[in-house]
């Protein structure tokens, strides 16, 4: 007992003296409380100084009229797994819409020889020598993410690829409307040889007809999905469609009466003499362009010159129109300014353009950009509630197949020869204007962008209609259209 006692003392002492003995275990939880109670004021200060900073964030900012729902962005399809033959490079020709259904060709080419595509390069060489890349235009990001379970898309050539095959890369325009088998027998081999190859001509390269299903639709998937213009152009777009539905139902005219138009075309009917001598010149200016003497009468005749704007007014006044009709005039420069645009300013007063509808300093960014303009206009084109293009161009075409994508919107698609003839009857006086308006319109019953079957002219793929205006694989669920386009429902109408 006595020992005990003096143990006991001895700790009492080396703790403080008389102050009664704590056991270890007591002191931990005791340490890991007083701890825990600082962390936990900690955080809570911090959480305090957290809330009032945003307070006075927000009283500085302002309240928040409208609370956004930010979404996650959808998940991306698992990529293809596959071994690359090799990289394909390729230089789009033409303006923004003949690059666009170029670009859409070239990645079903890319999937059908399992190769690895390089974002594309797009023409600064034209005549309107626009010097926007691929990603001024498109959303370079969703066009490789989206496209990933179908074919690897690379911005631009791996350094050690570049390096070792500058001196080997084979570059070639492919044959025009060529069918799957072409690049599997002759454009595969190449790869055995240099791993890359470089497409310097794109316009036209894959045919319309006897494609494989798939391949169509891939197509179609690149045109309507994942060919997505930049954030600005998609913002700027938007705003006009809003504008213009604000002010009620609107008509997008597409008119292709431009200087680079008439000039290619040899069109001049309704220009001066001084006009036509400018447009020849330009003409003979661009070597590229091996037509240089052409019949302007003659190809008017034969339905392959764009409407002028007074026979436009005329054409439209005939189709019943209303006057008060708003009007975007989808087009760049006019040639002949006002002056040529005077007609059918009186026909139909409520012409615009996105010039008049937006404020200047909104298209500063895009001056200069003719394809940056062009995707503007093609926005408000594809949303119109009617579109009329006055020549079948590429733009034409496309927004053409992409109204038919969209549920057959109303396209009023010209029979220019036929219009040609009766607009001379009209203005010399042989055809009465009563007379005049109904032919106009028993010539357009069944060019308003109706479903219909593509035709289809073996041997001559030039005169046959174009896939990316009637892109009927993909305007239906099954394989074929015959309960949406109907077995007797063929294109037989001559379409200039």
């Amino acid at each position: 007992m006595e020992i005990r006692s003096e143990s006991v003392g001895l700790r009492s002492e080396k703790l403080g003296g008389s102050s009664p003995v704590i056991p270890r275990k007591r002191l931990q939880v005791w340490f890991i409380r007083v701890c825990s109670s600082i962390l936990v004021w900690t955080c809570l200060v911090q959480l305090v100084f957290i809330t009032n900073l945003t307070t006075r964030f927000s009283q500085i900012a302002g309240p928040l009229h409208v609370q956004v729902a930010v979404q996650p962005p959808p998940p991306l399809p698992p990529p293809r797994n596959y071994t690359s033959n090799g990289f394909l490079k390729v230089s789009c020709n033409g303006g923004l819409n003949q690059m666009r259904s170029a670009i859409c060709d070239m990645v079903a080419v890319a999937r059908l020889l399992n190769l690895t595509l390089v974002v594309p390069e797009l023409d600064k060489t034209s005549f309107w020598a626009d010097p926007s890349d691929f990603e001024d235009i498109f959303d370079v990001r969703h066009f490789i993410d989206s496209l990933r379970d179908e074919v690897r898309i690379v911005r631009r050539l791996p350094k050690r690829i570049s390096k070792k095959y500058r001196h080997g890369v084979l570059e070639m325009p492919p044959v025009s409307w060529s069918n799957e088998n072409y690049y599997l027998q002759q454009i595969l081999p190449l790869f055995n040889k240099s791993k890359v190859l470089h497409f310097n001509r794109t316009d036209a390269r894959l045919a319309n007809n006897m494609i494989p299903l798939e391949l169509q639709k891939l197509r179609c998937r690149v045109n309507f999905q994942a060919l997505k213009f930049t954030p600005q152009i998609e913002s700027l777009g938007h705003k006009l469609v809003h504008i213009l539905h604000q002010r009620g139902p609107f008509m997008a005219l597409h008119l292709r009466y431009e200087m680079d138009m008439l000039a290619f075309s040899g069109c001049t009917h309704g220009c001066k003499q001084e006009e036509a001598e400018e447009l020849k010149r330009l003409r003979y200016a661009y070597p590229w362009w091996r037509e240089k003497e052409i019949n302007s009468v003659e190809r008017r005749s034969q339905g392959l010159c764009p409407l002028t704007p007074e026979e436009a007014a005329l054409v439209l006044q005939a189709l019943g129109i209303d006057k008060e009709t708003q009007i975007y005039v989808a087009a760049g420069e006019i040639y002949g300014s006002e002056r040529r645009l005077a007609a059918l300013r009186a026909a139909f007063p409520r012409i615009v353009r996105k010039e008049t509808l937006l404020d200047p300093l909104e298209l500063q960014q895009f001056q200069n950009h003719s394809s940056q303009m062009a995707a503007l206009d093609f926005m408000v084109s594809v949303a119109s509630n009617t579109f009329v293009p006055t020549y079948d161009g590429n733009m034409a075409k496309v927004v053409e197949g992409h109204r038919r994508y969209l549920g057959f919107k109303k396209t009023i698609l010209l029979d220019r020869r036929k219009l040609v003839e009766l607009l001379n009857l009209h203005q010399n006086g042989t055809l009465p204007w009563n007379e005049f308006t109904v032919a106009v319109r028993e010539a357009h019953e069944k060019r308003m962008g109706q479903p219909i079957r593509r035709r289809v002219i073996p041997d001559k793929p030039k005169e046959e209609d174009y896939f990316y205006s009637n892109p009927q694989e993909c305007l239906c669920e099954a394989n074929n259209c015959d309960d949406l386009l109907g077995r007797g429902n063929s294109n037989s109408s001559s379409v200039p």
